[in-house]
């Protein structure tokens, strides 16, 4: 009997360079770890007031919605607009330009794109960051760790060894060596 199904929600906001590191540190441990990586996209502001990334971030919660398989793509290609390239993420053309660079049709971000002030999309991102705050976010990013029938929440980006630690697992620094093929 193999082990229980391991849930770890990451709930960050692209406006946040440490929910990029820790973002990108659990997609790449999911595999090695084994474990069930949800993304929760969140609204910052939310939980500290006035961050600016409202559209980007109802943007990713459309998407999530919509089509979550493209939920990782478009949030690494968020984050390279505004920590790496300098652009303007809470402007439409930049976000369509992240979905597309993410490999999204034009047509399907602006689609997209169009449901980012509906109620559902509005609705989906409070109900995430209320959840982030009921975790006892102050901030983001927050891991939350579902082990054994516990849940732990780990704050920042520089908890990795810790939530290694709680899973059972190694903590092998940020880029692992990439998971054995079963048999």
């Amino acid at each position: 009997m193999g082990r229980l199904a391991r849930i770890v929600e990451l709930y960050y906001d692209v406006l946040s360079p440490y929910s990029w590191l820790s973002f990108e540190v659990l997609c790449r441990y999911q595999h090695v770890w084994n474990v069930d990586l949800q993304l929760r996209p969140s609204y910052i502001a939310g939980i500290m007031k006035d961050s600016g990334s409202l559209s980007a971030m109802r943007f990713l919660t459309a998407v999530c919605l919509e089509c979550p398989e493209m939920l990782e793509k478009v949030s690494r290609e968020l984050w390279m607009r505004i920590w790496s390239l300098n652009e303007d993420i809470t402007e439409p053309q930049s976000i369509l330009t992240a979905a597309e660079k993410a490999g999204m049709s034009a047509e399907q971000a602006q689609e997209i794109l169009g449901k980012i002030s509906t109620p559902k999309v509005k609705n989906q991102l409070k109900e995430t960051t209320e959840a982030a705050c009921n975790y006892g976010a102050f901030g983001l990013p927050i891991t939350v760790a579902h082990v054994d029938s516990q849940t732990h929440m780990l704050f920042g980006s520089d908890r990795m060894e810790l939530l290694a630690y709680l899973l059972g697992e190694k903590w092998m620094g940020p880029v692992p060596p990439a998971p054995k093929a079963r048999l």
